[in-house]
This record gives structure tokens, C-alpha cells and sequence, in this order.
């Protein structure tokens, strides 16, 4: 039986809200999901709340709204709140990542965290509505 996770995306306000709605989705009042991109990709893998099968489906209600408020602006946030952490060698692309950003250009964490589900999940497995 796939098990349906959903999303209220009228409740997203940024990257730190959706990943606390993820969790409670997944997980219950509380729970935990992975807190930054390369964390949610490895729990979309599988073993993390979601079923052993991995038969499951998010349902992003309100999308639009969510990528309205996960789009270029908190975008560039998330990029300079990263260059603190960055290795010296990272740092000339992601501050080309931000700049592009900042100049509502290139992909947004909406568009980013999309691909990571389609790609972990596969087709059909994302409904946004």
C-alpha cells in the first residue's frame, strides 16, 4: 500500500520551515527529515521513517506558494550561509552561485529540492498540486 506524505505549502516561509514540515510529514510532531540537501536526498533513500519499499509519495500542496518562498531571495541566503563553511576552493563558485541569485537567475532551492525527490524517488512518485 504507498503511503502519501504531504506537504502544506502555504506553511513554507523559507528552507528552515519546509525542512521541519518534511519531518513532521514523515516523521510526526517533531520529526526529522534531513536538514540540509544532502541529508534529504539520503532520506528519500529509504530507512529514515519512510517505508522499507520505498513505496511512497509526497504531495506538495500549494507549490507555488512554496517556491515562491524557496525561490532566488532565500536562495542567496542559503548560498551565503554556506560560504562559512566552504572550503577556500569552493568558495569562487559559490559566490558566482549567489551572485546569479541574487540577480533572480539560475535554479532555486525549489527547484533543487524537486530534482533531489524526482531523482531519488522517480516519476509519479512527486505530486504537486
Amino acid at each position: 500500500m504507498t503511503v502519501t506524505y504531504v506537504i502544506n505549502g502555504s506553511e513554507v516561509t523559507g528552507l528552515e520551515r519546509f525542512w521541519d514540515l518534511i519531518g513532521e510529514a514523515v516523521n510526526g510532531p517533531g520529526g526529522s527529515f534531513g536538514r540540509n540537501l544532502d541529508a534529504f536526498a539520503d532520506c528519500l533513500s529509504g530507512g529514515m521513517g519512510t517505508p522499507d519499499d520505498n513505496d511512497f509519495v509526497i504531495e506538495w500542496r500549494d507549490h507555488a506558494r512554496s517556491a515562491r518562498a524557496l525561490g532566488h531571495e532565500e536562495t542567496a541566503r542559503h548560498l551565503r550561509r554556506l560560504t562559512a563553511r566552504a572550503h577556500p576552493d569552493n568558495l569562487p563558485p559559490l559566490r558566482e552561485r549567489i551572485a546569479r541569485a541574487e540577480q533572480g537567475r539560475g535554479p532555486t532551492l525549489f527547484d533543487e529540492l524537486v530534482d533531489i525527490i524526482q531523482e531519488r524517488l522517480g516519476p509519479g512518485r512527486l505530486l504537486l498540486s
